[in-house]
């Protein structure tokens, strides 16, 4: 069962979660002699498809994502009327 101190928790919290959601019970930490407090659990497992990330890999994504909008897409994402 991997465990964690609290620290530890509060800097990799996502990746404690996604072992959690993967089916294993995380083990929080407490002090130096790192006695066990909490356990971190899924709710209700999660299905394959639900997994964060089941998709890595898949897409594909060009620099035209990354390049400005133009000046009128952009004001009506601001909420300005054309």
């Amino acid at each position: 069962m991997p465990s964690a101190t609290i620290f530890e928790a509060k800097t990799n919290l996502s990746k404690l979660v996604q072992q959690a959601l993967c089916g294993e019970d995380v083990q929080i930490t407490l002090g130096r002699e790192r006695r066990p407090v909490v356990r971190l659990t899924p709710i209700k497992p999660v299905a394959a498809s639900q997994r964060l990330g089941f998709l890595a890999g898949q897409g594909k994504v060009d620099e035209a994502f990354f390049a400005p909008l133009p000046d009128d897409e952009l004001r009506l994402w601001n909420g300005e009327s054309e």
